[in-house]
């Protein structure tokens, strides 16, 4: 079709084979929309496309995406707001007849199937590099692994004594993301093999998780982080899953700056004196960040 479709915050090119959607940068612009910048949406990739009214003289172009075919959407795992749908175009209702004119075009050029699961990703994912900042540490994708750095202002005792985290993708079987728009928001990395026992510690506790969300400070650019690394995690496959007992490795030694050093010792010391770690494990972790210059 080759034409564009502009609605609030968003703006649909239509083209032979995909939708291209660009979202604006405006200050009521949703985050997440300035967080994604563009997105092309393949015509596989849509299960059917709906027009119906909106609130307030409006009208929304949803295209439905099909179950299974974008990273984005299986990460957000039905949280995401109408407000914040990447797949919703929301219009004035006078645009309506023109709505509904590429409503149509759409569902004429969708493939015989479109409404089935799909057994691998058709959206591609966010781009890494990537990172953001959460409440208690900043995390770090490169395409190949995961890292967490704490911050010692946010992080929890326990996310201390484990110290900075790497995760492999190989290690990855996939990613729990809560919203930053609740209470328990947070990004978690569920490990190929689970370890016997119980169930998995609070995010705040986890050294595999990061924490957002109400009161910590809503951090949109997860979603598209977490695609990014569901989407690696995909393409490894099964094949490429390490063996009975591998755990997530430690982060590789960089050098730090001794400031951040000092800081990180000090606080240490704080959690050694409050019988929170052992004389041995304060001992370890001391030498452990004294490496690190």
């Amino acid at each position: 079709m080759g034409d564009v479709l502009a609605g609030f915050h968003a703006a649909w090119e239509f083209e032979s084979d995909s939708v291209l959607i660009r979202f604006e940068r405006g200050i009521r612009t949703p985050k997440l929309f300035q967080a994604l910048g563009e997105r092309r949406i393949p015509l596989e990739a849509i299960a059917a496309v709906t027009l119906t009214p909106g609130k307030r003289g409006t009208v929304v172009l949803h295209a439905v995406p099909r179950p299974g075919a974008d990273p984005l959407m299986e990460a957000a795992a039905g949280q995401l707001k109408d407000g914040c749908d990447p797949y919703r175009l929301v219009l004035p209702a006078e645009r309506e007849t023109l709505a509904e004119y590429y409503a149509d075009e759409l569902r004429a050029q969708l493939p015989p199937g479109s409404s089935e699961p799909t057994d691998r990703y058709l959206v591609t994912a966010p781009e890494a590099p990537l990172q953001f900042k959460a409440y208690d540490g900043k995390a770090s994708f490169d395409g190949k692994s995961v890292s967490f750095r704490w911050f010692w202002t946010g992080a929890s005792s326990a996310k201390w004594k484990a110290g900075d985290q790497n995760f492999l993708v190989t290690d990855i079987s996939g990613i729990e993301w809560r919203s930053p728009e609740v209470f328990e928001g947070h990004l978690r990395l569920l490990p190929r093999e689970t370890p016997a026992g119980g169930q998995a510690a609070q995010a705040d506790q986890d050294p595999a998780a990061v924490v957002f969300g109400l009161g910590y400070g809503p951090v949109h650019e997860s979603l598209p982080f977490a695609a990014s690394v569901l989407s690696a995690v995909r393409t490894c496959g099964p094949a490429l899953t390490p063996g009975a007992g591998t755990v997530p490795s430690a982060a590789p030694a960089v050098r730090r700056d001794p400031a951040d050093i000092a800081e990180r010792i000090r606080h240490l010391g704080e959690l050694h004196q409050a019988g929170l770690l052992t004389d041995e494990e304060f001992t370890t972790k001391k030498a452990e960040l004294l490496a690190e210059l």
